[in-house]
C-alpha cells in the first residue's frame, strides 16, 4: 500500500497549487485528477486580474490574450472603460492545470489521472483513502497524513457519504468556445465584456473573452432564485445564441467546445473548513465571488493559506487545523457578506432602469478604479464614481 504525507482530490487551481507547493517543500504527495487528461474540465472562462501571474508563480504562456478595456452592455447602453496598459488576462484554464500538475512532478511529487476519491477512514495517525481508478475501473486503497478537499462545489471529501452538507445556494453557468472571423475576434480583442440586463440574461449575466487569435469565449450565467419580476427564464444556450447572433453578429462560426458548472455557494460561508486530518481549500470552503464569479485566485489564495497549516501540522508544530477557518474568514468573510448581498439585489430584484443607473455611478472613473472595485472589492471607490455622476448630472441641468 502506497503512503503518502499529503493526498489532494481535485487538480483544480486550488488542489494543483497547494499539492505543488507542499511537493515543493519535499514533501510526498499524490495530486487526484478524476478525468482523463486536463482538457475534460476545461469549464473556467479565467478572466483574472494581472497580479495573479507574480503572486502564484505563473509564466506568461499560461495567458490565452491579454485585457485593457472592460465593456458593459446592458439592454440599451454601452460603456467602455480603457487604459493603455495591460490590466488582467484570460488564462488558459487547461494548460493552466496541467502546469501546477506538472510541477507537483517536477518536485517528487505523483499526479494520478483518471482517479476519484470514493471513501476514507480516518485512524489514528493517518487517514486511509480508498480510490477509484476510472480507466481501470480498479480501486486502490492509500494511507495519508493529510486529506485534502480541492473537489470545488461538490464538497466530495468534507460532505461525502452520508454527512450533512450546509445550505447552498447556486448559480448556473455554461460557456461556448468558438472559432470566429478576424474581423469579429478583433472587434473583441483585449476586452472583457459583460452583457447585463433582461434582454441579454435575466437572473444573470452573459460575457465575451478573447483566448488566441479568432477564438472568443462566449458565455452565460443564471442565478438560481426567484427574481421579484421574472416569471420565466429560457435555457442558457437561447442568451448564448442570442448574444452570438445580435451582439457579435457574427454570420460564420464554429463551436469548437461546450462545458459549464454549477457553483454552489455557502451563505455566510458556513462551509464545515477541517475535520481532524481532513481540510478543505476553494469552493469546497465557497472561496468565489458570488457577485461576479470569479474564484481562481480565491481558490489559489485558499491553497497558500492551508499549505502553511498544513506544512506546520506535518513538521509537528501544531496538532490540529484550529485557526484555519477564522484565518480565512479574516480574508474573505466581510467582502463576500457584501458581495452576497449585492448579488442578491442584483439577480433578484434588478431592472434594466436600475442596471443602467449603476453603471453610470462608474462611468466617469479610469479602468483602474473600475478593476479596483470589480476585483478588489474596494466597493469605497463608488462613492467617488456616485459625486462624478451627481456632477455630471448638475452640469447637464445648468447648461441647458
Amino acid at each position: 500500500m502506497d503512503k503518502f504525507d499529503v493526498v489532494v482530490v481535485g487538480a483544480g487551481p486550488g488542489g494543483g497549487h497547494c499539492a505543488r507547493l507542499l511537493a515543493k517543500k519535499g514533501y510526498k504527495v499524490l495530486l487526484l485528477e478524476r478525468y482523463k487528461d486536463f482538457g475534460r474540465n476545461n469549464f473556467s472562462s479565467a478572466g483574472v486580474p494581472k497580479e495573479i501571474l507574480s503572486k502564484f508563480n505563473l509564466p506568461e504562456n499560461l495567458v490565452g490574450s491579454w485585457w485593457n478595456r472592460f465593456v458593459v452592455v446592458t439592454t440599451h447602453r454601452k460603456r467602455i472603460w480603457h487604459s493603455k496598459e495591460n490590466q488582467g488576462c484570460v488564462l488558459d484554464f487547461q494548460k493552466m492545470r496541467q502546469f501546477l500538475a506538472d510541477e507537483v512532478s517536477c518536485h517528487g511529487g505523483e499526479v494520478w489521472l483518471g482517479c476519484r476519491h470514493i471513501d476514507h477512514i480516518e485512524r489514528d495517525n493517518d487517514v486511509l483513502v480508498t480510490i477509484k481508478n476510472n480507466l481501470t475501473n480498479t480501486k486502490i486503497e492509500v494511507t495519508s497524513k493529510v486529506l485534502v478537499d480541492a473537489t470545488g462545489a461538490m464538497r466530495g471529501v468534507m460532505c461525502g457519504k452520508e454527512k450533512k452538507k450546509p445550505s447552498l445556494a447556486t448559480a448556473t453557468g455554461v460557456e461556448y468556445l468558438i472559432e470566429v472571423d478576424e474581423k469579429v475576434y478583433n472587434a473583441h480583442a483585449g476586452a472583457l465584456t459583460f452583457l447585463l440586463g433582461h434582454k441579454w440574461m435575466p437572473k444573470g449575466y452573459s460575457w465575451v473573452f478573447p483566448m488566441e487569435q479568432n477564438i472568443l469565449k462566449v458565455g452565460a450565467g443564471i442565478y438560481n432564485q426567484h427574481h421579484e419580476l421574472i416569471k420565466e427564464v429560457k435555457p442558457l444556450g437561447h442568451y448564448i445564441e442570442l448574444l452570438i447572433e445580435k451582439y457579435l453578429q457574427a454570420k460564420n462560426y464554429k463551436i469548437l467546445d461546450i462545458h459549464g458548472e454549477t457553483l454552489r455557494y455557502s451563505s455566510g460561508l458556513q462551509d464545515t473548513y477541517n475535520d481532524g486530518r481532513i481540510i478543505a481549500i476553494g469552493d469546497a470552503v465557497s472561496t468565489v465571488n458570488w457577485l461576479g464569479g470569479e474564484g481562481i485566485r480565491h481558490a489559489m489564495e485558499s491553497a497558500d493559506i492551508a499549505h502553511r497549516f498544513i506544512y506546520q501540522f506535518l513538521e509537528g508544530e501544531r496538532d490540529s487545523f484550529d485557526g484555519y477557518q477564522r484565518q480565512m474568514h479574516s480574508i474573505f468573510l466581510q467582502k463576500w457578506n457584501l458581495c452576497e448581498r449585492l448579488a442578491k439585489r442584483k439577480y433578484s430584484q434588478d431592472t434594466d432602469d436600475l442596471v443602467n443607473k449603476a453603471f453610470s455611478y462608474l462611468e466617469g472613473m479610469k479602468l483602474e478604479d473600475v478593476v479596483d472595485i470589480l476585483f478588489y472589492y474596494k466597493f469605497e471607490k463608488i462613492s467617488k464614481g456616485l459625486v462624478a455622476f451627481i456632477l455630471r448630472k448638475l452640469r447637464s441641468i445648468f447648461l441647458k
